[in-house]
């Protein structure tokens, strides 16, 4: 373990093991010079071999007639330091109460239901099955979001495979920059991140492109870790504590310039409301983009292999909805917007490899976290907690690998500049 871990506010009961390590091997992309303005071209070829070029700087010293390679390191990533993060989460872990541990648990019942089977919604949460949902999810981020930071997720999504060469974090901010370019961001651009988790996807973004980002987050424990780090880092952006299924969105008609989601739709009840509320608040020819899990047309749910495995994975990843590839296309069209790309993200289609590199390390990390509960080390809630998180990761692996789902998928759109008028609203019938 590095020294900058070692010599962290760890709890002193506590003993210091490799297994609890976060990710340290993000040295290329996450610690570089480079920002949306260095050239287009070379960011294009940076998503391949990101290491060979960020921050080095070639200098011709003309007097001697000869070059100084230098490597230059500065941070890029908007990244706090991972032990930090990580000692800061287990702490909060460490002090959980019996019932913030329960209401996680039980929070797992949403995941076994779809939005699309009402009834069994209404049966298994009663009426008011939409405010129950809301409550499950406050309680299930008010947890997960710091068994994320134990790992190489702190932000809570496991990216597109965009280099297989680089970490779980490069990959993440490879990906979102990607996001930056195809949005076209440039500074003072007002953007919208639904489902903007800790604030570390916003802080990237800004700092990157110089864009504002205004994030929405049902959670307020991560709202008030979202506010309290990007303003530790200067940055001008908002959040903002509501739940994604309250619409109307609370913006004027033509308020962003872009807007981003990355894996929060699969909480989403009614898509193609949402679709119409962010074209309503994006400007037009502001640009859409859209990164989520979703059922891929090889996925049978009348074949039972399939099934068992969709109960498994829907729960490990937290997916409500279950939406397809062609829906959302016609969601988007028939709000408004011009699909302008669909495909999957990762390099040939399988984020799999990433999957298995978050898995292996939860799964290492819970054999250690098991054996300090057994010589009572660490309370006993940390072992219901690390069972719950490690369950079914390679069922995940799995799907995955045999194109049945995906949490890769991409959609990128844009509003039309010249906007279709509105038709009339519908005269109410008098009876």
């Amino acid at each position: 373990m590095s020294a900058a871990v070692t010599q962290a506010s760890a709890p002193a009961q506590v003993p210091v093991s490799p297994l609890l390590s976060p990710d340290r091997s993000s040295t290329s992309s996450a610690q570089s010079s480079e920002t949306l303005f260095d050239a287009d071209a070379k960011l294009d070829h940076s998503a391949h071999k990101p290491w060979k070029h960020f921050g080095f700087h070639s200098h011709h010293n003309e007097g001697a007639n000869k070059n100084h390679n230098k490597f230059v390191v500065e941070e890029r990533s908007a990244s706090t330091k991972r032990s930090t993060t990580f000692w800061t989460s287990f702490k909060y872990l460490n002090n959980l109460t019996p019932k913030q541990v329960d209401d996680y648990m039980a929070s797992y019942v949403i995941y076994n239901l779809d939005w699309e089977d009402e009834p069994a919604m209404i049966k298994a949460l009663g009426p008011n099955y939409k405010q129950k949902v809301g409550d499950s999810l406050r309680a299930y981020y008010g947890v997960i979001n710091h068994l994320c930071a134990l790992g190489s997720v702190e932000k809570m999504y496991i990216p597109p495979l965009m280099d297989k060469h680089v970490s779980v974090l490069d990959n993440q901010l490879l990906y979102e920059e990607s996001i930056a370019r195809d949005l076209g961001l440039k500074p003072g651009d007002r953007v919208l991140d639904i489902g903007c988790g800790r604030g570390r996807v916003a802080a990237h973004m800004a700092k990157y492109s110089g864009a504002q980002i205004t994030g929405i987050n049902i959670d307020p424990n991560q709202i008030a870790q979202a506010r309290e780090y990007n303003a530790q880092l200067g940055l001008n952006n908002t959040f903002i504590e509501r739940d994604q299924n309250d619409l109307p969105l609370p913006f004027a008609d033509a308020t962003f310039d872009a807007f981003y989601q990355i894996q929060a739709f699969s909480l989403c009840k009614d898509i193609p409301a949402m679709f119409r509320e962010i074209y309503r608040v994006l400007k037009p020819g502001a640009r859409f983009s859209f990164l989520d899990w979703v059922s891929l047309p090889a996925y049978d749910a009348a074949n039972p292999e399939h099934a068992a495995l969709m109960s498994r994975v829907k729960p490990l990843i937290g997916a409500v909805g279950t939406p397809t590839p062609a829906g959302l296309e016609k969601a988007l069209t028939e709000a408004g917007f011009q699909v302008t790309r669909s495909d999957n993200a990762s390099v040939g289609g399988l984020q799999a490899p990433l999957i298995d590199k978050v898995d292996i390390y939860f799964r290492a990390m819970r054999q250690f976290i098991l054996a300090m509960v057994r010589v009572h080390v660490l309370p006993k809630h940390f072992k219901t907690l690390i069972n719950r998180l490690c369950l079914d990761g390679q069922a995940f692996v799995k799907m995955d690998q045999m194109r049945l789902i995906s949490t890769s998928y991409r959609l990128i759109a844009v509003k039309p500049e010249a906007a279709p008028a509105e038709a009339p609203a519908a005269t109410p019938v008098q009876n």
